[in-house]
């Protein structure tokens, strides 16, 4: 590995940078907080050799997220499952926004 590879890897989101205890004091919380988290399935950390949790910024995003619907007073559970909706429905648009601008698919002609 190059010191180049090192440094794409400051601008990689997906990137397992962060250990559950680094990742919980950065916005106040609890690991079993991230834990629950993993359980409910919003995220899924990746595990470093020695088996322990890694988080991307892009989990923490996610995290963050479940973190700020829980202290509106959304259960766990709750929150996870709004946040897993609301990032399919980002993607569903993402995708759709691509299919409408794309050349070779087809538009629908308004009826005369």
């Amino acid at each position: 590995m190059t010191a180049d590879d090192s440094f794409e890897r400051l601008d990689d989101d997906d990137y397992p940078a962060y250990t559950v205890g680094r990742a919980a004091e950065m916005f106040g919380t609890t690991p079993g907080f991230l834990r629950a988290i993993g359980e409910a399935r919003a995220i899924t950390p990746l595990r470093s050799q020695g088996g322990h949790r890694r988080y991307s910024r892009y989990q923490l995003k996610i995290a963050a997220r479940v973190r700020e619907l829980v202290d509106q007073g959304d259960s766990v559970q709750a929150a996870c499952r709004i946040v897993i909706l609301e990032d399919q429905l980002e993607e569903a648009m993402r995708i759709n926004e691509e299919l409408r601008g794309s050349p070779s698919t087809p538009r629908p002609r308004a009826s005369a």
